[in-house]
């Protein structure tokens, strides 16, 4: 018999990034926090999928914060504009990771 397959969903994730050789972040930054949306069937298959598409991207991860799928973030009353949906949509049409956002980090404020 054979096993079914799990449904792709796909999750709200925030990672952050420090700094490495050849990563693209402006001079000066120190980092990057970055809104992305990525497939898998379970938040732990699309965490990893994103922090070795962003290795091969020359990022350095260093930390992921997930915040669910669409009908969960819904449900803890999020309020998700229709751009953010279209990119989820996309992030699940071609089982990919989709970068939104990227905010990169100057110093630590303490200046």
């Amino acid at each position: 018999m054979a096993k079914e397959k799990k449904q792709q969903q796909v999750y709200t994730l925030v990672v952050e990034v420090g700094r490495k050789t050849g990563d693209g972040l402006p001079k000066g930054a120190t980092g990057a926090g970055l809104m992305v949306y990525a497939s898998g069937v379970d938040e732990a298959e699309a965490v990893r999928e994103t922090v070795a598409i962003l290795k091969q991207a020359d990022l350095a991860p260093l930390d992921v914060q997930g915040y669910g799928t669409l009908d969960e973030r819904r449900d803890l009353g999020h309020e998700i504009p229709d751009e953010e949906i279209a990119l989820m949509q996309r992030a699940a049409d071609e089982n990919s990771v989709i970068v939104a956002q990227m905010t990169p980090y100057f110093g630590d404020g303490d200046d």
